[in-house]
């Protein structure tokens, strides 16, 4: 017997039970749609999370000094004073991997204008911090280097404090605004940027030149950070051996002494976080598989169903000379053509949810080309699998028996 009649066999004994098919689909169309969701749902997280560590500065290291005793009591990294000047000018100098350098101190305080304040920190830094960070002046400038060397009371706001000590949508530039007393003359605003990865609000910021918050914020001659970019992300790791290097030369410590200092990289931060995101999207993705071995099993008991119910059917149609295969062959297509169809199906609701989801709680999705390839590969290979085996029973039925059965 052709494919082509027992393709047209099987679609009429399907339709003969239109219900029953379409609960057996069910269990496929539910898999297939969760877990295209699923993934879209993950890999999304996971571009969205590379895009704003991309827009922090993928290549940028961060270098803090390292937690350690004083006086008998371990410090935290930022009660330590290990980082000077001298390093950052180390670095400036002697690096051949590194772009950018910048020092960084920091105080937290009350911002006033007016009748208006607001809480946050200030960050003392060079105009380099700009490029490192990927941040851009959307009014006025940035502070000049000659700004840094005199300690200039100036500073640079993000939206955040221009919006909470400018409610009035008044322009900003040439306002003095204080800092626990101490006045600042605004000279530029950055870019809005948002919320990172980490809910962490990138508008919240306050820049000055570093001089200014040493000498005349915190009265300090150390700095607590000192943030540099690599040429490019290939050589973050080369920087990063280099940067350790020159600070142990610096720091004068012996081969057997631990770093009196971290150097952290945003790649790590990237590794870190994309491969928790991969796992994620693994587990949801194993989750939503479990759909497929249902449905998979929902066909192979529907198919048992069907062998008993058609037994008498199975022996007629081998009495005038149907063979085994081609019994085997017309349960098997019935098989196919229901993770077929469900497969099918469970695309469309699945790239359809996923949308869904992206417009309704506007979360970020990704829908990859190879995860509607492999659902409906794992879908069809399903229905192959559960339905083969009573296919088979169904193939190798004796005939006298089977007409024989009520």
């Amino acid at each position: 017997m052709n494919i082509g009649n027992l393709i047209k066999i099987s679609l009429r004994a399907l339709s003969n039970n239109k219900m029953r098919a379409f609960l057996t689909m069910l269990g496929i169309i539910i898999g297939v749609a969760s877990v295209i969701t699923m993934l879209a749902i993950g890999q999304g997280s996971k571009k969205s999370i590379q895009s704003q560590i991309s827009e922090m500065g993928s290549n940028m290291i961060m270098i803090q000094p390292g937690a350690g005793m004083m006086g008998g009591v371990r410090q935290s990294s930022s009660d330590m004073q290990s980082l000077k000047l001298e390093d950052y000018y180390a670095i400036r100098d002697k690096t051949s991997f590194v772009a950018s350098v910048s020092p960084s101190v920091s105080s937290g305080g009350q911002f006033i204008y007016g009748g208006n304040n607001y809480p946050a920190s200030i960050s003392g830094v060079t105009p380099e911090y700009l490029d490192i960070r990927k941040l851009t002046i959307d009014q006025g400038n940035i502070f000049s280097r000659q700004q840094v060397v005199s300690a200039t009371k100036v500073c640079v706001v993000g939206k955040t404090i221009t919006k909470n000590l400018f409610p009035n949508g008044d322009n900003p530039i040439g306002k003095v605004i204080r800092f626990n007393k101490i006045p600042f003359t605004i000279i530029g605003t950055l870019k809005e940027k948002g919320y990172n990865s980490m809910g962490m609000d990138q508008d919240n910021i306050v820049l000055a030149p570093y001089t200014t918050i040493q000498k005349r914020v915190l009265a300090i001659t150390y700095i607590h950070e000192i943030f540099t970019s690599a040429l490019s992300e290939n050589v973050t790791d080369k920087a990063t051996s280099e940067i350790s290097a020159i600070l142990r030369t610096n720091h004068k410590l012996k081969a057997a002494d631990k770093d009196d200092f971290n150097v952290r990289s945003q790649k790590e931060l990237s590794t870190m976080l994309t491969s928790t995101t991969d796992i994620l999207t693994i587990l949801l993705a194993c989750i939503a598989g479990i759909s497929l071995l249902v449905g998979g099993i929902g066909i192979m008991n529907i198919m048992y169903v069907s062998v008993t119910e058609r037994t008498r059917e199975i022996g007629l149609r081998m009495s005038i000379g149907a063979k085994g295969k081609d019994i085997l062959s017309q349960f098997l297509i019935e098989a196919i053509i229901i993770s077929f169809t469900g497969g099918i199906i469970g695309i469309i609701i699945g790239v359809g949810a996923s949308f869904l989801i992206k417009l309704v709680i506007s979360w970020p999705i990704s829908i990859q080309p190879y995860s509607v390839f492999l659902s409906f590969l794992v879908c069809t290979v399903t229905g192959i699998f559960f339905g083969w085996y009573p296919a088979k029973k169904a193939s190798q039925l004796d005939p006298i028996e089977a007409l024989r059965y009520e």
